[in-house]
């Protein structure tokens, strides 16, 4: 996955609770704020999955909404995001394996889907821990199992506000860690 510094804008609203006379509370409350805006927000398409705010660059003149008495701060600041990128190695822990398929987590990443079709060799193998088993290698893919594996695909889920990804096991030095 990719590291992004990005620089970006937004509005900070502080409710009147948090509002102080003292310039240094009143920053804090602001960044208390852009902390939860960013957090909440989890990730975008065009930026991917939020980590942290690294500067809080400049904070503008605030504006107090009347119906709520907050008061609005546009302000700018630099965020670091980890995109995901079609055709890279990765590792990921094994959390649902199905007869289709073994579902991954990666990161930030929660649902990433390596197709049966995908894992060429391994079998299913139902037990009362299902796992997808290569008799050749002897190798064994179950649930809590580590898995390097390289990225298919990469789709955005605006409903979800993260990314959906596809896996396959095609390459050198790929699979069960």
């Amino acid at each position: 996955m990719v590291f992004l510094d990005i620089e970006m804008q937004g509005n900070v609203v502080v409710p009147p609770d948090q509002l102080d006379s003292k310039g240094l509370l009143l920053r804090k409350g602001i960044i208390l704020r852009l902390l939860e805006d960013i957090a909440g927000r989890k990730a975008s398409k065009e930026h991917g999955y939020y980590i942290a705010v690294t500067t809080l660059n400049s904070v503008a003149e605030g504006r107090v909404q009347e119906l709520t008495g907050s008061v609005g701060f546009p302000v700018s600041f630099r965020c670091i995001t980890l995109k995901p990128c079609k055709g890279e190695i990765l590792v990921g822990i094994v959390d649902k394996v199905l007869r289709h398929g073994i579902f991954l987590k990666s990161g930030p990443i929660e649902n990433i889907f390596l197709s049966e079709k995908k894992m060429q060799d391994y079998k299913f193998i139902m037990t009362e821990d299902p796992s997808f088993v290569n008799d050749k290698q002897q190798s064994k893919m179950e649930y809590g199992s580590r898995v390097r594996f390289k990225v298919l695909g990469i789709k955005w889920m605006e409903w979800d506000r993260g990314f959906q990804m596809l896996a396959t096991l095609a390459g050198d030095f790929l699979g069960p860690i």
